[in-house]
C-alpha cells in the first residue's frame, strides 16, 4: 500500500514541477500584445475540468495583463497558462494549456508530440518555426437557430446533424492495407444491400428533416453499376446542398463528366502515395496512373478543389509529406493529411501514427507563409494555405485533436444500418424496419432515439483500437 502511495506521490510530484517549469517559460504567441481588450463573455478558459469560468475571473485576468484577445478574431493568448483552479495533475493528463470553444479562435500554448516525452512546449523546445492558431468559425450566441433542422436530427448535447454519409457497397477494386484485412472481408450477400429505391427513401428522409449534405462512399462507390442513376436521384431532392463523393479514383476518369451532369458537385479523391511501386504494394493492385489521370481530369471539369485524401503512416508515405503539397503549387487541389486510425483487421499500431503535430511541423519547416484559415465549426479538417501555392493543405487529426464536439456527421452503410459515430460500435438496422413495412414517421423515432443516444466523444485511439467495430470497407469510407 505504501508503495503504491509513493508512486503516486513522485507522479504528481513530478508532474507539478514540471508545469511550474513550463509556466515560468511559457511565451504569449507571436501575434499577442499587451493592453489588448477583455475577453468576450462566454469564453471557456482552460477547459480542463469542464466548468466555465466566471465573469469577474476573466475581467481579474484582463485588468492584470494575463490573458488578452487580439484582432478580429478575438483569438485568446495568455502567458500564465496555470492561473486556474484546476488541480495540477488534471492539466498535465489533459496536456492542453489554453482552450477556447465559444468564439472564433483557440491558441494552444503546449502540444502533446508523438515522437518526444509528455508535453512540450513548442517554444521552449524549438519543435516548430512557429506556433499556429487553431480557428473556427462560430455563430454568435443571439444568432437564430436554424429552424430547418428537426429535432430527430439533434442530439442530447445539441450538436445539429446535417451531413450524412452514405456507403452504396462493399465492394472495391482495391484491397488498401488500413482499409481491409490481407485475408478479405465477407461481403454482404446482395439481397440484404440497400437497394436504389430504399437509399433514395432513407435519404430524402434525412434532407427533409434537415440534412443539407450527403457524401456517397464505399467500398468503391463508382464500381455500383446505378452509381450515376443515384447521383442524379440525390441531386435533385428538395433541400440538399451538396452532392460529394470519396472514391479511390481507379474508374473515375471516363465517368466524371456524366457524374457532373448528375450533380455530383464535390470531390474527394484518396490517394497515399506518388511513387507507383508504393501505391502497388499498399493497395495490392495496379492504377496508380489511373488516379492521378482522375485527378487531372477532375481539374479540366472545373472542381475547385480537388480534395485528395492522404492517410500517413510512419515508415511507409511520412516521406512524402511535402512531395504531396507540392502538388497545391500550382494546381486547385486540396491536400489532405489524415492521421492512421484503428479500424478492425488494419493492424493499427501507434508506433505507425504521424501525429498532426508532427505533420505541420514538416511541412512549417519546408514551406514559408504557411497561414491557417478560418474553419467551419464543423470542420473535420484544420485548413491551412501557403503563400504562392493555388491549393490549400489540411489535416484530419481524428486521434489526437478530435473534434467530436463539433460533429454533425451521421453514416448510412451499405447494408442498412445507421451509425451515429465512425469509431463506435453501436448500429441499428433501418433496412429491416423498412422492409417490414413501417412508414416514415416511424423511421424518423429509430433515427431520433440513435442520435439521441450519440455519446459526447470518441473513446480515445487506444480504447478504439481495443473496442470490436468494423473494417472501414464495411463502414464506408
Amino acid at each position: 500500500m505504501f508503495g503504491i502511495w509513493f508512486q503516486s506521490a513522485m507522479v504528481l510530484y513530478k508532474s507539478v514541477s514540471l508545469l511550474s517549469k513550463m509556466r515560468s517559460r511559457a511565451k504569449l504567441l507571436p501575434a499577442a500584445k499587451s493592453g489588448g481588450e477583455p475577453l468576450p463573455e462566454g469564453l471557456l478558459w482552460l477547459v480542463l475540468t469542464g466548468k466555465v469560468p466566471t465573469k469577474q475571473q476573466v475581467d481579474s485576468l484582463s485588468k492584470e495583463g494575463r490573458c488578452h484577445a487580439t484582432g478580429p478574431d478575438q483569438v485568446y493568448k495568455t502567458n500564465d497558462a496555470l492561473t486556474t483552479t484546476a488541480h495540477p495533475m488534471t492539466q498535465f493528463a489533459a496536456g492542453v494549456m489554453a482552450l477556447q470553444a465559444n468564439c472564433t479562435g483557440t491558441s494552444l500554448i503546449l502540444h502533446k508530440r508523438s515522437n518526444g516525452p509528455g508535453f512540450r512546449s513548442a517554444y521552449m523546445h524549438g519543435t516548430m518555426s512557429k506556433m499556429y492558431t487553431t480557428s473556427c468559425e462560430t455563430l454568435p450566441t443571439d444568432a437564430p437557430k436554424d429552424d430547418t433542422v428537426s429535432d430527430m436530427l439533434v442530439d442530447s448535447f445539441g450538436r445539429r446533424h446535417t451531413y450524412l454519409r452514405i456507403s452504396l457497397t462493399e465492394r472495391c477494386n482495391l484491397r488498401c492495407h488500413y482499409c481491409m484485412p490481407a485475408e478479405g472481408v465477407e461481403l454482404t450477400p446482395s439481397s440484404q444491400l440497400l437497394s436504389q429505391n430504399e437509399i433514395v427513401r432513407l435519404a430524402n428522409l434525412f434532407v427533409s428533416s434537415g440534412v443539407t449534405k450527403i457524401r456517397l462512399t464505399g467500398g468503391e462507390p463508382t464500381i455500383r453499376k446505378d452509381f450515376e442513376e443515384i447521383c442524379l436521384q440525390l441531386s435533385n431532392l428538395n433541400g440538399l446542398k451538396a452532392l460529394a463523393v470519396t472514391t479511390n479514383g481507379i474508374t473515375l476518369a471516363n465517368k466524371l463528366a456524366r457524374l457532373k451532369e448528375c450533380g455530383l458537385g464535390l470531390l474527394n479523391i484518396s490517394l497515399d502515395t506518388l511513387v507507383p511501386a508504393k501505391f502497388e504494394f499498399m493497395t495490392r493492385r495496379k492504377g496508380h496512373d489511373r488516379v492521378m489521370k482522375s485527378i487531372d481530369a477532375a481539374i479540366e471539369l472545373g472542381y475547385n478543389p480537388v480534395k485528395v485524401n492522404c492517410v500517413v503512416m510512419r515508415g511507409f508515405n511520412d516521406d512524402e509529406i511535402c512531395d504531396f503539397v507540392e502538388l497545391t503549387r500550382d494546381k486547385p487541389i486540396n491536400v489532405r493529411f489524415i492521421e492512421f486510425m484503428p479500424f478492425d483487421g488494419n493492424v493499427w499500431n501507434v508506433k505507425k501514427l504521424v501525429s498532426y503535430s508532427e505533420m505541420l511541423d514538416i511541412v512549417g519547416k519546408k514551406f514559408t507563409g504557411l497561414q491557417r484559415i478560418q474553419d467551419h465549426p464543423t470542420e473535420t479538417a484544420k485548413n491551412f494555405r501557403i503563400d504562392g501555392h493555388q491549393g490549400t493543405v489540411s489535416f484530419i487529426t481524428s486521434m489526437t485533436e478530435h473534434f467530436c464536439a463539433g460533429c454533425n456527421r451521421l453514416r448510412l452503410l451499405a447494408d442498412g444500418n445507421f451509425k451515429v459515430c465512425l469509431f463506435g460500435p453501436s448500429e441499428v438496422s433501418l433496412r429491416d424496419p423498412m422492409r417490414n413495412g413501417v412508414d416514415d414517421s416511424e423511421l424518423k423515432e429509430i433515427i431520433g432515439a440513435a442520435i439521441k443516444r450519440k455519446k459526447a466523444a470518441h473513446a480515445g485511439m487506444f480504447d478504439i483500437a481495443k473496442t470490436p467495430n468494423r473494417p472501414m470497407i464495411h463502414i464506408g469510407g
